[in-house]
């Protein structure tokens, strides 16, 4: 995806936000780096792998730099060049002025989710918050054209995640997106927007009260330096973020050609879930939901549909209320079915033991043993013995 991007990948710690006295300089020579026109992020993260820290790119010899794949003379020059090029000390100001956060790769607000990709970008800007359990989250995209029927379910799937507790992943584009970050804002949930342009040129333009409210409910972010303008080629670089987000992408209503189409295959080679949901056969802007279910994306109607896919967490995350959830089917329990699992543990347990910690009834007990079983949370050892999958 290399091209005009200005992102790229690279193992740094640290970087700035609005509180700060001053960037330190490893993170002025990545924003410099990063922010260089002609620079993508697979020759980014090269580099960065080549030589270890921008300061050291920043500094490297012709020859040293043309061994790396993807930098030819041009992109030298523009290496060599680099303080011609970028104003890091106007950038830097421009963030401090407007509640911008400069995340570094490695820094705490970091998605975790995008540091498994092959070109993780070293820089994100970031204005609002991200926080732990947004590692718990689903994508959402869909046609910018969306229909009466689209746009309604959009929202009604953003609010019933929300409110089941995850967090709703999109891009603020027009149609869908905008839908599904709605439904999550009116159910007071958690939403993160994924821009194709910087934090200081919205698109958009209509979009700038929703970023607003976005960034009070989550976070609106972008690999983008504030002042880059919108172009044909940074949505599609920008939707392999979203797909990275998200546990799962679920595809509400798209054409045979589409931008979520692409975001649908990204989350698929990323090993994430897809998710789609059907339309009429006659509906142009079904038919990508509809040939994705056919080529074995999950089919999907209600938000339970969705939580049951998300199937375990590659670890425990923290949710809004202070639960841990292990999996995506937890968040469908009702209290007494979580009291029950709560006093399971992932080694052998006595049924008994269970009953002595949730001072339940011995019938109600068994019975919800039943039910977590049915739903793949714990597996039966014997008659009298239980433990968490």
């Amino acid at each position: 995806m290399d091209g005009d991007g200005t992102t790229g990948g690279g193992i740094l710690g640290g970087g700035v936000d609005s509180t700060d006295t001053g960037p330190d300089p490893a993170t002025m020579a990545l924003l410099r780096l990063s922010m260089l026109p002609g620079l993508g992020p697979r020759t980014l993260t090269a580099l960065l792998e080549r030589f270890d820290t921008a300061e050291q790119v920043l500094s490297a010899g012709e020859s040293d730099l043309a061994m790396v794949h993807g930098v030819g003379a041009k992109l030298i020059h523009t290496i060599r060049t680099a303080s011609h090029h970028v104003d890091v000390e106007t950038l830097v100001t421009w963030c401090h002025e407007n509640e911008v956060t400069i995340v570094r790769q490695g820094q705490a607000g970091f998605p975790r989710s995008l540091e498994q990709m092959v070109d993780t970008p070293p820089i994100l800007f970031v204005r609002g918050g991200m926080v732990p359990q947004d590692t718990l989250a689903i994508s959402i995209v869909g046609t910018r054209h969306g229909s009466v029927y689209g746009l309604k379910q959009a929202e009604r799937f953003g609010y019933a995640l929300a409110k089941a507790g995850v967090t709703v992943i999109s891009g603020m584009a027009r149609g869908i997106d905008a839908a599904a970050h709605q439904g999550a804002l009116h159910a007071a949930g958690r939403t993160i927007a994924v821009l194709g342009s910087g934090l200081g040129q919205i698109y958009p333009p209509e979009h700038k009260t929703l970023a607003d409210s976005i960034a009070s409910s989550g976070a609106v972010i972008s690999e983008y330096g504030p002042d880059a303008k919108p172009r044909a080629g940074m949505f599609p670089q920008r939707n392999r973020l979203i797909a990275a987000m998200g546990v799962a992408t679920l595809v509400i209503e798209a054409p045979d050609r589409s931008g979520a189409l692409i975001t649908a295959r990204l989350a698929c080679e990323m090993n994430r879930d897809v998710l789609a949901l059907p339309g009429p056969v006659t509906s142009r802007t079904s038919r990508g939901c509809n040939q994705l279910i056919r080529d074995g994306a999950r089919l999907v109607q209600t938000v339970d549909d969705v939580l049951e896919e998300l199937g375990p967490m590659f670890e425990p995350v923290e949710s809004g209320d202070g639960l841990t959830i292990r999996s995506g089917s937890e968040l469908r329990l009702n209290e007494l079915e979580r009291d029950v699992l709560n006093a399971i543990d992932q080694t052998s347990t006595p049924i008994d033991q269970v009953i002595a910690k949730t001072q339940l009834p011995a019938y109600r007990v068994i019975a919800t043993i039943s039910v977590l079983e049915m739903r793949s949370l714990i597996r039966r050892l014997s008659g009298q013995y239980v433990t968490r999958i």
